[in-house]
């Protein structure tokens, strides 16, 4: 086995513990940073996500923080549910794994009417 390989497998052997925390009612002036401040009281933060709109780059209101301590990330999730962040009520709860969406075809033009 090469070194690189390894390296990949230990880190989907350690990212597997992460929890992984949705976070909806996000004020849209709530940064990636804002996200992780909030959560790291309660343990240790491996990633804070705020989703954004591909075309405007302006929050979408919702993220994803994963948390390296199951314990410590359901400590957050219940006392973070309903708390009160930039004047709205947040929402945190266990993010659902990612479902497999079918694939939107090929990407080309649309109708033309060229008759020539």
């Amino acid at each position: 086995m090469s070194l690189e390989s390894h390296i990949y497998n230990l880190l989907i052997i350690f990212n597997s513990y992460c929890m992984n925390l949705y976070v909806s009612n996000l004020g849209f002036n709530v940064q990636e940073e804002d996200l992780r401040e909030f959560f790291t009281p309660y343990g240790e933060v491996a990633s804070a996500r705020i989703i954004t709109d591909k075309a405007t780059g302006q929050s979408r209101g919702f993220g994803f923080v994963e948390m390296r301590d199951e314990a410590a990330a359901k400590k957050a999730m219940a006392e973070l549910n309903d708390a009160t962040v930039d004047g709205r009520n947040i929402k945190v709860v266990e993010a659902r794994p990612r479902e497999e969406r079918p694939s939107r075809g090929g990407g080309g033009g649309g109708y033309r009417n060229n008759r020539w």
